[in-house]
């Protein structure tokens, strides 16, 4: 495992498109499908990253706290999956049902959409509001496997508050750390 942070695209960015299979149902998912009406989290995990694991309880109650919201979530693997067969989309779709994902797990092949994100790390939030300009990307809390933390996403909590509410999120951003994204070899 090497630590990664992500690398905190700019405030305001347009959400790149993508379109991409759902592990799940088999079905083409484009970003235009799954917006939110309000806001949209898109986040960059994988299926055996220690970092998502540990917080895939609290991303899975938050996405379906928020999606009632308005707030729709997807999430996207794009890790080699020839090196780390465990990331594949058959692996995806059970741990999507054991994390109880009320959303989207969609499946990168080609990594162009990791690269079009410029993710770097699983996991990695990226929270776009109504009109998909970029308000949030970092960490979901200060929570690390095994630092005490409370995993409680208070971070992405607020800033997915703020967007309902109407009011700037915060600029106090802080990058996600985990398992570096598992490139394919050029």
């Amino acid at each position: 495992m090497v630590l990664k942070q992500s690398s905190m695209m700019p405030l305001g960015t347009p959400a790149p498109i993508f379109a991409l299979p759902d592990s799940v149902s088999g079905d083409l998912q484009s970003l235009e499908a799954v917006c939110g009406e309000k806001g949209t989290l898109v986040a960059f995990i994988c299926n055996h990253c220690p970092f998502v694991i540990h917080v895939a309880p609290a991303l899975a109650a938050l996405a379906n706290a928020y999606a009632a919201k308005g707030i729709a979530a997807v999430a996207i693997s794009s890790n080699d999956v020839d090196a780390f067969p465990q990331d594949g989309p058959q692996e995806m779709a059970r741990f999507a049902q054991e994390q109880g994902f009320g959303f989207p797990y969609l499946y990168d092949e080609t990594q162009q959409v990791a690269r079009s994100y410029d993710a770097q790390c699983t996991p990695d939030f990226f929270l776009f509001n109504a009109q998909l300009k970029l308000v949030y990307r970092g960490q979901m809390d200060d929570s690390r496997p095994g630092n005490g933390e409370p995993n409680d996403a208070a971070d992405l909590a607020a800033a997915m508050d703020s967007v309902l509410g109407g009011t700037q999120v915060s600029q106090q951003q802080y990058p996600s750390s985990g398992c570096n994204i598992k490139w394919k070899s050029a």
